[in-house]
């Protein structure tokens, strides 16, 4: 039987509080570790966490799994290595704004692959909360640079363009957005079909390992840390990986993709509350301006679901 829709949003509610702690713990950890250490340990201390669990209790639906099946797990894990890996390599060869805007239209394309390879055609009240969340999301992503714009524009020589950003990094940043899509959308098609722990467990197993690969291709240092950078790594792992992110897994068996994707949105509102409790960084005007349109956008797309190609 399935949730009631103010359980199901009540899940996605949680996970939105829960992945907004990420940005809080990865700059704890940044102290001493490097982006893609960080990453490995929150895969994988997260499937470790989730091991015995999935052993203990799911043993009997493991030996069920169709090979068709496990490609598409296989396929998730891949996407979400590749989503963090590039995402966080994005914020070396680009400006944090450019990589945060550009990362954040995954939803964009969860709605247009949703609509072509699982025939989940978005309703008009997602189209316009997509429309508004990710305009919130640009403003919050551009709203430290924004002001500096005015000022070079005030400065600069007539027919001087000033660009900002690298190639290299936009396009990791974008390959990060179509990676997240990917991961969703394949939640979306298999978690019907499993259980959440044996999910989560198999797609997270999939991307530690990945992660670890490339962790070793690179030389990152993954030991030599002070006791409470492995206590961050640990927290990291623990709720913005195995609550929050399974929070939206959860929620994938119940709604589109396309629905579950904008809820990410709420990110960013979400840390910058916390970062101004916690680490005394207020948000600035434009912050919370895009911050209400983002909430907006995610309240207009919850009033409705979609229309699939059978209901035509």
């Amino acid at each position: 039987m399935n949730p009631s829709k103010t359980t199901t949003y009540s899940g996605i509610i949680i996970g939105i509080l829960a992945v907004s702690t990420a940005s809080i713990f990865i700059r704890m950890a940044q102290v001493e570790a490097q982006a893609l250490s960080i990453a490995a340990y929150r895969m994988t201390l997260a499937s470790m966490i989730l091991f015995p669990v999935v052993f203990i209790q799911s043993r009997m639906e493991l030996r069920k799994i169709s090979w068709s099946t496990w490609w598409k797990i296989l396929l998730g894990g891949v996407f979400l290595a590749i989503h963090f890996a590039s995402w966080i390599t994005s914020l070396s060869y680009t400006s944090v704004a450019s990589s945060v805007v550009l990362v954040t239209t995954t939803p964009l394309w969860v709605a247009i692959f949703g609509a072509l390879l699982l025939k989940e055609r978005p309703s008009k009240n997602v189209i316009i909360g997509l429309a508004v969340a990710l305009t919130g999301s640009t403003i919050v992503g551009l709203s430290r640079e924004i002001p500096s714009w005015f000022m070079q524009s005030a400065t600069s020589s007539p027919g001087v363009i000033k660009t900002s950003g690298n190639l290299l990094g936009n396009f990791l940043s974008l390959l990060g957005a179509w990676a997240a899509a990917g991961y969703m959308l394949i939640g979306r098609k298999v978690r019907p079909q499993l259980s959440l722990p044996v999910y989560t467990f198999l797609v997270y197993g999939v991307s530690a390992v990945l992660l670890l690969i490339a962790v070793l291709a690179t030389g990152t240092p993954m030991a030599g840390f002070h006791i409470q950078t492995y206590l961050w790594l640990l927290l990291l792992a623990v709720v913005p990986q195995i609550v929050g992110h399974s929070a939206f897994n959860w929620a994938l068996k119940y709604i589109p993709a396309s629905l579950v994707s904008i809820a990410l949105l709420g990110e960013p509102v979400g840390s910058t509350i916390l970062a101004a409790v916690l680490l005394h960084e207020n948000p600035i005007f434009l912050e919370i301006v895009g911050g209400v349109l983002i909430l907006i956008g995610i309240y207009l797309s919850s009033r409705s679901g979609v229309s699939s190609e059978q209901d035509k």
